[in-house]
C-alpha cells in the first residue's frame, strides 16, 4: 500500500463529497463530519428523523469509497449471531464451517441501531472497537477498512432501546442532516425525475486499499501542542459545567483531535487550527455529555453545554496573546 500525499487526498476527499452530493442534496457540512469521522477511522452515529437521507448517505459513501456495503435492519427479535455469522453443518464436508454475518465488510449500515436489545447492540459495538468477532470461543479478525454507519430515530421510542451513554462513546461523532431548504427539496424530485429511475449508482473515486492509504497520510498532519491543549481542556470543561452530571472522557478529547485533523485535510490543509477543532467539537462532544436528571424539562443538552464551552474555553490564539500581554 502506497501512501499518497496530503494534497492528493485533500483532492480525493472533494471528489468524494462531490459525488456523494449529487445523491444527497444541500448536506455538504454533514456530509464533510461523516468523511472525516471516515478519515479518521472512525464510525459514526446518524441521529436524525426518518427521510432525510441517512440510509442514502451510507450507501452513498460505500460506492464512492469502493467499499463493500451492507445493511443490516436492527428489529426487537435481531440476535447477536444475525450479525457477526455463526458454524453451520456441511453436510458434503461433514464439518461445522462459520458462515460470516454482515459484520464482515467495507461498511456497514446499522439501521436503526436503537430497536434491538442490549445484548445484540454489544455485539456490534464490540466488533466496532475491538475489530473482531468471536463465536464459540474462535475470534475472526474484521479487514480494515472497516467503518460502520449507524441510524437513530429521535421519535417513536416505545418498543426502542436507548444505547447508553457508555456505549455512544464508543461512535467517534453523531450527526444530523436536518429537514433541506424548499429549494434543496425541489431539486431532489427534479433530480428523481430526471433520471427516471429509484436507485442511484455513483462512480468509485477510490477503493478499500486507496482508503487505507488516504487514512494512513491523515497520520501524518502536524498537530501543534497548542491544539493538544486546547481539545484537552474543551474535554475537561463538559465535566465542570453546572448542567452537567457526567463529561466527556479522556476519549472524548483524542476524538476531538483525531477528528480535527482528518477535518483539516479535507479541507487542503496539512495542519490543524483552532477552528478545525471548533468545527467538529459539537458532533464529537455532545453525545459524550450527561445531563444532571432534575434538568430533563428544560433546554439543556449536550448540545447547550457544548456550546457554552466553546464560549467559554481560551482559543490557542488568545492564550498566546495574554501571554505576551
Amino acid at each position: 500500500m502506497t501512501t499518497p500525499d496530503l494534497t492528493t487526498v485533500s483532492r480525493l476527499a472533494a471528489q468524494v463529497l462531490d459525488e456523494v452530493e449529487t445523491a444527497v442534496v444541500g448536506k455538504r457540512d454533514a456530509l464533510t463530519l461523516v468523511l472525516s469521522a471516515v478519515l479518521a477511522g472512525g464510525h459514526v452515529l446518524l441521529e436524525d428523523y426518518p427521510g432525510l437521507g441517512k440510509t442514502l448517505a451510507a450507501r452513498s459513501f460505500a460506492q464512492t469509497l469502493g467499499l463493500d456495503f451492507k445493511r443490516a435492519q436492527f428489529t426487537p427479535d435481531l440476535l447477536p449471531a444475525d450479525l457477526t455469522g455463526s458454524f453451520v453443518f456441511d453436510q458434503r464436508a461433514g464439518d461445522f464451517v462459520f458462515r460470516q454475518g454482515p459484520l464482515f465488510t467495507g461498511l456497514l449500515l446499522a439501521d436503526e441501531i436503537n430497536r434491538t436489545p442490549p445484548k445484540t447492540q454489544a455485539a456490534l459495538l464490540e466488533a466496532m472497537q475491538e475489530r473482531q468477532v468471536t463465536v464459540e470461543g474462535q475470534t475472526f479478525l474484521l479487514e480494515a477498512p472497516f467503518h460502520v454507519l449507524a441510524t437513530a430515530n429521535p421519535v417513536e421510542y416505545e418498543g426502542t432501546y436507548p444505547l447508553p451513554e457508555a456505549q455512544l462513546d464508543r461512535f467517534l461523532m453523531r450527526v444530523s442532516f436536518g429537514y433541506p431548504t424548499a429549494a434543496e427539496e425541489a431539486q431532489v424530485l427534479r433530480r428523481r425525475v430526471s433520471r427516471q429511475h429509484e436507485e442511484q449508482t455513483l462512480r468509485a473515486v477510490t477503493d478499500a486499499t486507496g482508503l487505507r492509504g488516504m487514512q494512513a497520510a491523515v497520520e501524518t498532519v502536524t498537530v501543534d501542542d497548542t491544539i493538544h491543549d486546547y481539545c484537552v481542556a474543551l474535554a475537561s470543561a463538559t465535566r465542570t459545567h453546572r448542567h452537567v452530571l457526567v463529561g466527556s472522557s479522556p476519549r472524548g478529547a483524542l476524538a476531538l483531535m483525531l477528528t480535527a485533523r482528518a477535518y483539516a485535510v479535507v479541507h487542503g490543509r496539512d495542519y490543524v487550527t483552532p477552528e478545525d477543532v471548533k468545527a467538529v467539537a459539537l458532533p464529537v462532544l455532545a453525545h459524550r455529555v450527561t445531563i444532571k436528571p432534575e434538568l430533563w424539562m428544560s433546554n439543556a443538552s449536550g448540545a447547550t453545554v457544548v456550546g457554552s464551552v466553546l464560549n467559554t474555553v481560551a482559543t490557542p490564539a488568545a492564550r498566546e496573546a495574554e501571554r505576551i500581554r
